[in-house]
């Protein structure tokens, strides 16, 4: 006769589990980040990135540095004899707006808005998405019906009409171009999320877990989710840039961030007002190129570290 019961073997079993699951998911990080490494493209976007989320922090200190305000308007030293911005000089690095602002400090506080917004923005709708792929997938049935048509709808939903006729209403707000953003974002993750369930809900270990009297909910966070990391990471890597696009998507068309707090999306439509960009290139320039350069970084890091997590792609492996 065995010397344990049933239920000191049900406790064994997952600790030994868990265990061993743990060393795995270490041995794995370790080869992520190997791999990581041998991708030159995704360590410089990194540091890229890492450059830009200083900047946008050091933002008051560049402020102090140069003493101008991120709103302040300098019409005199800021402005030509015509009233026109002036050029890249010793005083305002990159020049001056319209209206006498200085383009560097409002470039600061500006990727203070961007970043905000595309991290807050795509870990909300990151979450939603999860849980409602997760839901969807696993239960399957009349709920995966209804969640995949409620997916179907809100990726079918126009984006710009939908924002215009939000903002005509409630105003536009910095909140509400997340709450928007979120809305649009979540959608796309969930449908990957559900098929990747559908996949797994099957498998021997899952299995294995509802004849232990597991219950569903426990079996979808401890047993589905962590074979999710893949792409969880790699999508919400993906969704950062295409947050911040629509932000200053909204700000440019005067949807989201309420001027005069910078935004890249509003410094880009202060250059548009009237061809400014004509006279002072740099003011379209500026912006521009910073959000062109912030969204090719984090779709580089994402395509690296799709590489680096899917042990089946080319790249990863010959890593």
């Amino acid at each position: 006769m065995s010397v344990f019961s049933k239920e000191t073997l049900t406790l064994l079993i997952p600790s030994r589990g868990a265990q061993d699951a743990a060393q795995s998911a270490k041995g794995s990080w370790h080869l992520t980040l190997r791999r990581l490494r041998r991708d030159p493209a995704s360590i410089i976007s990194a540091v890229v990135i890492l450059l830009i989320v200083a900047f946008a922090l050091a933002a008051p200190l560049i402020a102090q540095w140069t003493g101008h305000g991120p709103t302040a308007q300098f019409r005199e030293t800021g402005l030509s004899p015509s009233g026109m911005p002036v050029a890249p000089n010793g005083e305002f690095l990159l020049g001056t707006d319209q209206l006498g602002r200085d383009v560097f400090v409002r470039l600061a506080y500006g990727a203070q808005v961007s970043l905000l917004v595309g991290v807050v923005a795509s870990l909300a709708a990151s979450a939603i998405g999860i849980l409602i792929g997760m839901t969807a997938g696993f239960f399957g049935g009349i709920v995966d019906t209804v969640l995949s048509r409620a997916i179907d709808l809100v990726m079918s939903v126009p984006f710009l009409l939908v924002a215009i006729a939000t903002v005509s209403v409630l105003g536009p707000s910095l909140q509400l171009s997340i709450w928007v953003i979120v809305f649009f974002s979540w959608a796309g993750l969930a449908r990957v999320i559900r098929g990747q369930v559908l996949a797994l809900r099957e498998r021997e270990f899952i299995e294995t877990a509802r004849s232990l009297g597991q219950s569903s909910i426990a079996t979808m966070f401890r047993d589905v989710m962590p074979n999710l990391v893949v792409p969880i990471v790699v999508y919400t890597t993906l969704m950062i840039p295409a947050a911040i696009v629509f932000e200053a998507t909204l700000s440019f068309l005067g949807l989201g961030v309420v001027p005069p707090t910078p935004s890249w999306g509003n410094m880009l439509a202060d250059a548009a007002n009237g061809s400014m960009y004509m006279v002072a290139p740099w003011m379209v320039l500026v912006p521009g190129l910073a959000l062109l350069t912030l969204t090719l970084t984090f779709n580089l890091l994402g395509d690296g570290l799709r590489d680096a997590l899917d042990p089946s792609s080319t790249k990863g492996a010959r890593a």
